[in-house]
């Protein structure tokens, strides 16, 4: 394919008026959610789409000082001087001009995510076949049909009274979810309560803990507590820990595993990262996340080294529809990938409930598809459109203008800290 025009455009969803997030010591202050809408066109008339943004965790590393709005313009500047006009035939080839560039490593590798997505988008449609059919095909030995009707769990839950988790834990069991997801965080006495609520409430949706803020905030946890904490949801049936020490932290992450826990990790690791903590042993879950780490070609890596042990690939995924669909192929090509992380926000179209289940309102992840996904009892049905069978829908950019300044603000006693 020969690349004629790569666009990149910064776009903001608004949280209006702001909300604000008690936990254990501070509050967090929501302002907005934040995406950047990649667009490629070739020189024969196809167009491919890509979001980037992958999470807060790894924007942190990627971009601090900076933003979102930044990266779109280094994709319109350097990345796209250095592509268009190129004939790109494979991934590699875009991988190979991107990282000849003098852009920073993370830079690269943020590109790398998300041109790498657009790219088998338009292969996908100059094929006539689904993105899916197309991975299938690079993993060694699998020759198993596609799995398009993919179980989701729900990730939610920021920061509440632990009765509000166990409400939003028992609608999301009523919609059909296969497990719920939530962020503790309000305190060591009420994050042990929570689970114990959680475990007691819900026979039919598995629990999961994302707990990157026991390490991640200014006054998080000490290491005898969330070792404590970990066991202690271990002890009651989570399905697993995720993120309980830092990124690149792997001798914690082993010694932690040896209490028995199920743990996830990968997230906010660099695409290196990822698959060194694969290696290790220690987690039962590697999140790998098209967007953040190295696209479709770099989870590959990930995925087949989970085939064959105690360790299942399920990506990372938190955003907006696009990037769940963008994921989905990814599961649905891939062996022994089988979940899917579906993120839960206010007034979601598909999740019909007298009691929200959402975190806060991000309109965005929803409005930035010309087609709504097939969710049917918490399970995503993929079509055979070609491609990666949805389109973005342009008039996003001018609904809703990039919001300069931070997404959120951490503030601990008399100071703020932004990201």
């Amino acid at each position: 394919m020969d690349i004629r025009e790569i666009q990149a455009h910064a776009v903001s969803s608004p949280i209006d008026p702001s909300q604000d997030r008690g936990f254990h010591g501070g509050s967090r202050r929501l302002h907005k959610r934040d995406v950047v809408i990649i667009v490629v066109d070739t020189a024969d008339g196809q167009r491919g789409f890509a979001t980037a943004g992958a999470s807060s965790s790894a924007m942190r590393e990627y971009f601090e000082g900076d933003s979102q709005g930044t990266f779109a313009d280094v994709v319109e500047d350097s990345i796209a001087d250095a592509i268009v006009g190129q004939t790109i035939e494979e991934p590699e080839d875009l991988r190979g001009v991107i990282e000849a560039t003098s852009l920073p490593a993370h830079v690269k590798t943020e590109a790398i995510s998300a041109l790498d997505v657009a790219f088998y988008d338009i292969r996908g449609k100059e094929l006539d076949t689904p993105v899916y059919e197309l991975l299938a095909k690079k993993f060694d030995g699998h020759n198993e049909p596609a799995t398009t009707e993919i179980p989701l769990y729900a990730s939610a839950g920021m920061y509440m009274e632990p009765e509000g988790y166990v409400q939003q834990a028992e609608t999301l069991e009523e919609l059909g979810f296969f497990g719920y997801k939530y962020r503790p965080g309000i305190g060591p006495e009420e994050d042990r309560r929570t689970v114990s609520l959680l475990a007691d409430a819900v026979d039919d949706i598995e629990i999961m803990l994302d707990v990157h803020t026991w390490w991640k905030l200014e006054q998080g946890y000490d290491k005898e507590t969330v070792w404590e904490l970990v066991k202690h949801a271990g002890n009651t049936g989570a399905y697993w820990v995720e993120e309980p020490v830092e990124p690149g932290d792997y001798d914690s992450y082993v010694e932690l595993s040896k209490e028995g826990v199920p743990l996830a990790g990968g997230e906010s690791e660099t695409p290196s990262g990822l698959v060194q903590l694969g290696k290790t042993g220690a987690v039962d879950f590697l999140q790998g996340d098209v967007r953040h780490h190295e696209g479709f070609s770099g989870c590959q890596t990930a995925i087949e080294l989970c085939r064959g042990r105690d360790m299942e690939f399920v990506p990372h995924n938190f955003g907006t529809w696009f990037g769940l669909m963008a994921n989905a192929h990814l599961v649905a090509a891939a062996p022994e990938v089988r979940l899917l992380e579906y993120p839960v926000f206010e007034n979601d179209p598909l999740l019909p409930s007298e009691n929200d289940p959402g975190m806060y309102p991000n309109d965005v992840a929803f409005d930035i598809l010309k087609e709504t996904p097939e969710i049917e009892n918490g399970h995503l049905n993929l079509s055979d459109e070609p491609g990666l069978g949805v389109e973005i829908d342009l008039e996003l950019i001018e609904e809703y203008p990039f919001i300069d300044g931070p997404w959120t603000e951490f503030h601990y006693h008399d100071e703020a800290v932004s990201k």
